[in-house]
């Protein structure tokens, strides 16, 4: 019987190319992992890998096996979902990746929910863009993301990842106080100003520059917060998303509605393999919760409400 430590140990070299990132994926060395292709290599009867230069490659049956691996490893995944599903205690790790805005206004209500509702359970967070956090989630590295969805420039999932809609959330155009806008513009009407954007890689920056060709930000700011505070000196304007704005806007700033309102969609994203898993379904039900507080607390406010 072909022992699945080592299929797994081949499934992460076909998947991560090097034996030095198989080993970071699988949390072990690289010689800890040369080890197991060596013993499935003898437990097959059959070269499964092969020098090339510095690093190795996988022959065809590697391939062929890998291919496998992939389907067995993912039924295993589904058998402990299922089993952990038996269980009516929410228990085990949870570590969940999320953009840096839901990580200030989302996530910290919806891990407090779970820790008081489920003490067994042990959570964790890390802030990413949406592009790192899908590949973190497909990868195995973590266990949930949340992310954020421009229509303009729509993330694409990998096969085996499941997603559900949180929701949406609206952006208005930032300016300085003594701006020329009125209280609503297009974006057909804003091209020519001077712009700060999120940093170049980051979702909202590409949806920035979709949306507006030929628009070449002079401020590259990751920090909404500090964004605002560009706009308060009089630097830029920026688009900013309604989650992302604190409770109370700084002096020197005005909000300018868009028509038609730019907005993005907000999702939960897990492996289909795990959908089963209790702590799955508790952390997606106290992120809707998060969701709905955060929801209502956006809709308490005026959206022109002077700064």
């Amino acid at each position: 019987m072909i022992d699945l430590g080592r299929l797994r140990a081949l499934h992460a070299v076909a998947s991560y190319k090097t034996v030095l990132a198989a080993g970071e994926a699988l949390h072990c060395t690289p010689s800890a992992v040369s080890q197991q292709l060596a013993k499935l290599e003898r437990e097959t009867g059959i070269t499964l890998v092969e020098k090339d230069g510095r690093g190795l490659r996988l022959t065809e049956a590697g391939r062929l096996l890998a291919q496998h691996a992939e389907r067995v490893l993912a039924t295993v995944g589904e058998a402990e979902a299922a089993l952990a599903a038996h269980r009516d205690t929410v228990v085990g790790r949870l570590t969940v990746v999320a953009f840096a805005t839901a990580c200030r206004a989302l996530l910290p209500w919806a891990l407090h929910k779970l820790a008081a509702d489920h003490p067994q359970l042990s959570t964790g967070l890390i802030e990413a863009n949406p592009h790192e956090g899908l590949e973190a989630l497909h990868r195995g590295h973590v266990d949930l993301a949340v992310l954020d969805d421009w229509p303009e420039v729509a993330l694409r999932y990998p096969p085996g990842i499941a997603h559900v809609e949180l929701g949406w959330d609206v952006a208005d155009l930032i300016v300085p106080s003594g701006h020329r806008l009125r209280d609503t513009t297009t974006l057909a009407e804003i091209g020519d100003e001077r712009w700060i954007s999120a940093k170049t890689g980051d979702i909202c920056r590409e949806w920035l520059v979709r949306v507006l060709p030929g628009v070449q930000p002079d401020f590259h700011v990751g920090e909404f917060e500090t964004q605002l505070t560009l706009i308060a000196a009089g630097l830029g304007v920026a688009i900013i998303p309604r989650l992302a704005r604190p409770a109370l806007l700084p002096d020197g700033v005005r909000i300018v509605g868009i028509d038609p309102a730019p907005r993005r969609r907000v999702v939960i994203a897990w492996r289909e393999a795990a959908a089963a898993r209790p702590a799955i379904k508790a952390a997606e039900r106290a992120l809707r919760e998060s969701w709905a507080q955060a929801s209502a607390a956006r809709a308490s406010r005026t959206v022109n409400a002077p700064a």
